[in-house]
């Protein structure tokens, strides 16, 4: 197996900070505007924002103990395989394939897109009234262009990425920091804004919101599970990867409901409504334009982070699930010259290109949240299997509560969901279906070329 040839290198401090930079992505400087514009209440906003971090934190602790029970690499792919069968890990692959990459990059671009036109209007302006192209249109041109840049970056190899890679992370947190501790010295924000707006809709139709708000939060959280991906890598997999997940998750809750309570400190909550570079206004609010034009840029150019790490790490899962005759052979093409899984990083452009030239930041961000949604309640639900089968493994505490409030926030999230807006959520279930005859594709490809050349068993 190739996890037996990989070192373990990581102790709990890289690998804390490996899910922290996982899950600061694009969900935190894009999501709370829309938000708004469906709870219509800021004091129900930071809530929702903090059973998010709890939701996350539950599940961090079941992975937890899934993890150190089999430290290998592949996170739910590893699980699911193990727990119940190999057609179960090989669809949340596949997923992963089409959602947990692909369109995270698309999200990410479209974001950049929003904060940048929103620090250089003239752009958007001048692209429409020379009958270029229209606003929304020149947004989705940017996104576009965006991704194929980063996807020639890390065409040309691994260590020159990296290095843009690191820089861009750093860039990040220190931009988080600042907006907290500038925006909260400022003085010119109102926390009075907690009490105006208006409140969510009574009865099914409140909850079908809350349950889709949720949903989107859920995104801004993905990454609590991103050390599980990397078990076969860290040091004392027992102590160290629940660690890494737990505390990792711990932190980014306590940033994301700092950096909340501050975007309702600078904007009003009727001007936050339906505001995708949310970061941007509140800067402007509290700093004035020059300020707003600023950090628009600064935060579009943060969420290059998250964009060029899921350009990194997915061609490498579909690299191994095509080593494995999983997926198609050509995913395992190693560029002669780069030493990079070349048609695996161009197939992931193509798909996230589609996702963006497809749909609105909203609809993409459903798409993602329904599908990636599914696969880890199941993980979840494993373990009760995994006490039975492996009574010797590591048992974190608590057990069953975290797992049951995982599970059922989880289910009630997906209906919900559904509920509010069964296209994308349709599209999302679609997409796990196509994968089940495309396992047994692949499963059968890989027997029959497996029988023509024996010496490769």
């Amino acid at each position: 197996m190739a996890e037996d040839k990989l070192e373990r290198k990581l102790g709990l401090f890289p690998a804390t900070n490996i899910v922290v930079a996982n899950m600061i992505g694009a969900g935190i400087f894009t999501t709370s505007g829309l938000l708004m514009a469906e709870l219509h209440n800021p004091l129900l906003m930071v809530i929702l924002w903090a059973v998010g971090g709890i939701i996350a934190l539950c599940g961090a602790l079941s992975y937890g103990e899934l993890g150190a029970a089999m430290p290998g690499a592949g996170g739910e792919y590893l699980f699911l395989s193990r727990l119940y069968s190999p057609i179960y890990g090989f669809l949340s692959g596949w997923v992963s394939f089409i959602v947990g990459f692909s369109a995270p990059i698309a999200a990410s671009a479209l974001g950049f897109s929003e904060y940048f036109t929103r620090a250089i209007p003239g752009f958007g302006e001048w692209m429409n009234a020379n009958g270029i192209m229209g606003l929304e249109l020149t947004k989705k041109a940017l996104a576009v262009a965006v991704i194929l840049i980063f996807t020639f970056i890390h065409y040309r190899g691994i260590k020159y990425g990296a290095r843009i890679q690191n820089a861009l992370t750093i860039l990040k947190i220190l931009l988080i920091v600042i907006l907290l501790v500038g925006g909260f010295s400022s003085g010119r924000g109102d926390f009075s804004n907690f009490h105006n707006g208006g409140s969510v809709g009574s009865g099914l139709a409140g909850w079908k919101t809350v349950g889709l708000s949720l949903m989107w939060i859920m995104f801004a959280y993905s990454g609590w599970n991103a050390a599980t991906y990397l078990g076969a890598e860290i040091k004392n997999p027992k102590r160290n990867l629940p660690g890494s997940l737990i505390y990792g998750t711990l932190i980014v809750m306590v940033l994301y409901i700092g950096i909340n309570i501050l975007y309702v400190y600078g904007i009003n909550p009727e001007s936050m409504k339906g505001v995708i570079s949310v970061g941007g206004l509140a800067m402007g609010n509290l700093f004035g334009k020059s300020a707003e034009i600023l950090f628009s840029i600064l935060i579009a150019f943060a969420l290059f982070s998250s964009l060029s790490a899921f350009i990194i790490i997915g061609p490498r899962v579909y690299y191994s699930m095509a080593k494995d005759g999983l997926f198609f052979k050509s995913a395992a093409r190693i560029h002669k010259r780069f030493q990079v899984p070349s048609n695996s990083i161009l197939l992931q452009a193509l798909i996230a290109v589609v996702l963006v030239l497809s749909g609105t930041f909203e609809q993409v961000l459903t798409y993602m949240g329904f599908a990636l949604g599914i696969f880890p309640v199941l993980s979840v639900i494993g373990i009760w299997k995994l006490r039975k089968t492996h009574p010797e493994a590591l048992k974190v505490k608590g057990f069953p509560i975290p797992q049951i409030i995982y599970i059922s926030a989880g289910l009630m999230i997906l209906v919900l969901a559904f509920m509010e807006s069964p296209l994308e959520s349709s599209i999302a279930i679609l997409t796990v279906v196509v994968g089940i005859p495309a396992y047994y594709l692949f499963k059968r490809s890989s027997s029959d070329s497996g029988k023509e050349n024996p010496s490769a068993n």
